[in-house]
């Protein structure tokens, strides 16, 4: 099955309140997001911050999923927002969230990879990817990309997991190829800054931890639970990192 193929599947597997709500109470997120993943409030506060978006700024939200986090952050500044996911599936859902919460024109979405997002140069004041950069192979190559879409001056902000220990095989390959700082540094970026980020680390284990325990009954919890116990048993393997930088 093709990656697209797969989370189409899988963002249509998570149609599911029960799931959400396990996800949205261990990160703070409030239900009319519409879209509960596992950057928590507090961080989408601090992604916002150091986007310094500007109103009627533009903001491409990369591997934008059901695009919550990029319609909150384009709440929030005044800016506008361009979404972009392989995934059909998730990006009908963005245009609803979309449509939803932003004035109209203020939002669009659209399918493309994180290679080949489709958008143009130079056009972005910030870009954001949530936790998907890993999916790119390798994630130099995203990164270039993200490069390309921002003007300069423009700023990234962006969010993953990296191994502690590179070498360390319980680690997913797509993980173990992550390395923020050089990359970033290797695509052209300035100022680049990675923080490690243990509060958000511990909010994640804390939602594996409910996922775990939940009443079983609906299949998209059950399928939340096995992610779960996977996690969780290589837990101390992984850090939570936030890595922001500036386009020349």
């Amino acid at each position: 099955m093709s990656d697209s193929a797969y989370f189409d599947q899988w963002y249509a597997d998570m149609a599911s309140p029960a799931r959400d709500a396990i996800i949205a109470r261990a990160m703070g997120l409030p239900a009319e997001l519409g879209d509960a993943g596992t950057l928590s409030w507090p961080g989408i506060g601090e992604l916002t911050r150091e986007l310094r978006l500007a109103p009627g700024g533009l903001l491409f939200d990369i591997a934008c999923g059901r695009g919550g986090y990029g319609v909150e952050v384009a709440r929030r500044t005044g800016a506008r927002v361009a979404g972009v996911d392989f995934s059909a599936v998730a990006i009908e859902r963005a245009k609803q969230n979309g449509a939803r919460r932003l004035p109209a024109g203020r939002g669009q979405f659209q399918t493309g990879t994180l290679l080949a997002t489709g958008l143009p140069t130079a056009a972005a004041d910030g870009l954001m990817c949530v936790d998907a950069v890993q999916f790119a192979e390798p994630p130099l190559a995203a990164l270039l990309e993200f490069r390309r879409l921002l003007r300069p001056g423009g700023r990234l902000a962006m969010t993953c997991w990296e191994a502690i220990d590179p070498s360390d095989e319980r680690v997913p390959p797509r993980i173990r190829a992550v390395d923020l700082r050089r990359d970033l540094t290797k695509a052209g970026f300035l100022g680049v800054e990675v923080q490690e980020k243990p509060e958000w680390r511990e909010v994640e284990r804390a939602m594996w931890e409910d996922a775990v325990a939940a009443d079983a009954s609906d299949p998209a919890v059950r399928s939340l639970q096995a992610e779960g116990r996977r996690s969780l048993a290589t837990f101390d393997s992984l850090r939570r990192v936030f890595a922001t930088a500036g386009a020349p």
